[in-house]
């Protein structure tokens, strides 16, 4: 069962070992340290890799309506369901909020919309995606509708939406209301922006999941939000590799896999690269999502709590920070007539 106790500090706590979950602030939700990304998850491919993944162990699925594959994905947590693998409740399902569905009508539409896809009744963490409003887009129109209003238009351009962060907030506090969601939390916000929502928050944000991998360690941040009882879940775990297809490795080929620093750490254990990174966020009560469709490094992912790193070995692993985003609405939105620099 994913339903714990929190602590009564209230802060984010992390348990390793057999169970390998946080336990969310405000919900006391447990939330497994390792689960599976859905990003970039090809149709045809994603709903085997999901069922695959409950069959090994996952019990934590990350999801996004941007991604254009959680009905897929909704076919591969049916089967394993059916086939008594696991239960409903045994399963942490995270979707997300897309920009477009910002304004305070929309919201409750887009989450449902979400459910409806992944054939469940409720999503244990719904997040807003970034902290963008784009102009709707209804569904019989596009979905996902993407970045660009209308492709099809003679100079196609993103279009902003004049939609405050409290407004969405405050619609999604409605959603934990409805018990749509049992937690909701943010992803690719700064401090900035949260210490603006813990100002009026109702119900707090429990998760914000940003870019994290030994490239971009992010340090700061991720004190500010355990300071406040947030947890952090990192995505893009090993770098630039996940960018390499969409033209956005800034030449850095397979990134934080292929470090000799790493790799180095990794033989003196047993264990490959990509161990050793999980195992170095994990070890800072981070959550990780790592993306895989191959059955053994599904395996190799979770296989990271028969060993720890040692002091020196996690400031090795600090020491290779570059502060390199590869996940960045001011670089790539320069190509679909703007930007949003929501990092400067």
């Amino acid at each position: 069962m994913l339903h714990c106790s929190i602590p009564s500090t209230g802060q984010p706590h992390v348990t390793e070992g057999v169970m390998s979950v946080a336990r969310l602030s405000g919900s006391g939700q447990c939330m497994p340290l390792i689960g599976l990304g859905t990003w970039k998850g090809d149709k045809g491919v994603v709903g085997e890799a999901v069922y695959q993944a409950i069959k090994l162990g996952y019990r934590h699925l990350d999801c996004a309506s941007d991604y254009g594959n959680e009905q897929e994905v909704g076919l591969g947590i049916q089967r394993a369901l059916k086939e008594g693998i696991c239960t409903r409740s045994d399963l942490f399902v995270t979707s997300k909020l897309w920009n477009t569905f910002h304004a305070r009508d929309h919201v409750e539409l887009a989450c449902r919309r979400s459910l409806e896809d992944l054939g469940l009744e409720y999503i244990d963490l719904y997040l807003i995606h970034f902290p963008i409003a784009l102009k709707f887009v209804p569904f019989e129109k596009r979905y996902p509708p993407e970045w660009i209003h209308d492709p099809e238009a003679e100079h196609p351009k993103m279009e902003f939406a004049n939609v405050t962060h409290r407004e969405t907030w405050e619609a999604m506090e409605t959603l934990v209301d409805k018990k749509l969601a049992r937690n909701i939390g943010l992803s690719n916000y700064n401090a900035q922006s949260i210490m603006d929502i813990l100002k009026y928050a109702r119900i707090r944000p429990a998760v914000l999941q940003v870019e994290l991998h030994p490239y971009l360690s992010q340090e700061s941040l991720v004190w500010f939000c355990q300071s406040h009882g947030i947890t952090v879940t990192g995505f893009s775990n090993f770098g630039s590799s996940s960018y390499i297809p969409l033209g956005m490795d800034q030449g850095h080929g397979s990134g934080a896999l292929g470090d000799p620093a790493i790799k180095d750490i990794a033989a003196k254990h047993g264990k490959t690269s990509a161990q050793v990174i999980l195992r170095w966020l994990v070890q800072r009560d981070i959550v990780c999502i790592p993306k895989s469709v191959k059955p053994e490094r599904l395996a190799q992912n979770l296989n990271i709590f028969d060993f720890k790193l040692s002091d020196e070995e996690m400031k090795i692993m600090f020491s290779l920070n570059k502060n390199i985003r590869y996940n960045d609405p001011g670089e790539f939105c320069k190509g679909m007539g703007g930007s949003y620099p929501i990092y400067a």
